[in-house]
């Protein structure tokens, strides 16, 4: 039975379990619940890059640092299709498309961003964006359009939250992930380890999580990559141990969420991602890049694939037969 009510205490007793008691515990779960030998393969690319007037202190397509990252707008449409389909025929089974905007603008470019997610669509991929904070109307908008999923992390716990970023509030984000509900979108939101907090700002992000009025599909479990030029550059690389409790914990509390072994893996060995994968962890990024940050491209991810015995999970799975309007790829979000 899924539970939304869990208490900080009950998180925290999880969390705090001797590591292999607690990945047991989440691997039997994940035996139950999910395909154990099933794997997401989701690429993400940024389709307008830089220039941000967010203060987050991991990301280096902040305005304020100097990072060398080169901004640029808004990609043609064909460029972003072609690496859609680039993807698609790479295995990957969603395709999220990111844009370093503090907010979603009602203005020509959220236009095209639509009508980009329509032609994602009609490859046959689960279409995810992340664009920053949404009203409504901008939800629905893209619900119409076709949008499987929207992605917008709350990053830490709430205490932790203004050491790391001025510019919005904790609330902003919640407020933006019920946007999301409300329209019909599935929902992906998750958080980053290494940005220098303590093992109860992770347990509290994760008691946040599990206690939303429903569980996202999709939690990201992001180790810090840092970046030279931004405020973390010097912190130290999260170790497997931290990556294994957060990803064991979220499975045990979310048993029905995809849980994605997101930023951090271009430094992990194959053996500590199979670790994670044992864990309860369902889903990747692959491709070259995650937006601006090195990660694993498709050749290295099908020889771990091979290697471990594991298989792409198909687009739309857990979509009823015969939902998906035909053209234009569209489904209805995970029940």
């Amino acid at each position: 039975m899924l539970r939304t009510d869990w208490t900080l205490a009950e998180v925290t007793a999880i969390y705090h379990q001797p590591v292999l008691e607690l990945v047991s515990q989440a691997a039997a779960i994940h035996a139950v619940t999910q395909a154990t030998g099933e794997v997401q393969v989701c690429t993400l690319l940024s389709v307008k890059t830089g220039g941000c007037p967010e203060d987050c202190a991991y990301c280096p397509q902040a305005a304020r640092y100097h990072t060398g990252v080169q901004a640029h707008k808004l990609l043609p449409d064909a460029e972003v299709l072609a690496s859609a389909q680039r993807a698609r025929d790479a295995g990957s089974t969603r395709f999220c498309m990111g844009a370093a905007w503090r907010e979603i603008r009602d203005n020509k470019d959220f236009d095209r961003v639509l009508g980009m997610v329509e032609q994602v669509n009609g490859l046959g991929l689960e279409v995810c964006c992340t664009l920053g904070m949404l009203n409504e109307y901008q939800a629905e908008r893209l619900k119409a359009a076709g949008l499987y999923a929207y992605n917008h992390n709350l990053d830490t716990s709430r205490e932790k939250y203004d050491d790391i970023i001025t510019t919005r509030t904790y609330d902003d984000r919640l407020n933006t992930l019920e946007h999301v509900r409300k329209a019909g979108i599935s929902v992906c939101s998750g958080g980053i380890i290494g940005l220098g907090e303590t093992d109860e700002d992770r347990i509290a992000m994760l008691h946040t999580l599990a206690t939303l009025e429903a569980h996202p599909e999709s939690v990201p479990v992001n180790a810090l990559v840092p970046v030279e030029g931004t405020p973390l550059a010097e912190q130290p690389r999260v170790s497997v141990w931290e990556m294994l409790r957060m990803i064991a914990t979220a499975r045990i509390l979310m048993p029905n969420t995809m849980v994605r072994l997101s930023a951090g893996r271009q430094e992990m060995p194959v053996t500590e991602q199979a670790l994670c994968f044992l864990a309860g962890a369902n889903s990747i990024f692959s491709g070259e890049k995650l937006l601006t940050t090195p990660n694993p491209d498709f050749d290295a991810d099908q020889q771990m694939f091979a290697l471990l015995g594991l298989k792409p999970r198909k687009s739309f799975k857990d979509v009823p037969e015969g939902a998906v309007l035909m053209g234009r790829g569209k489904a209805p979000v995970e029940a």
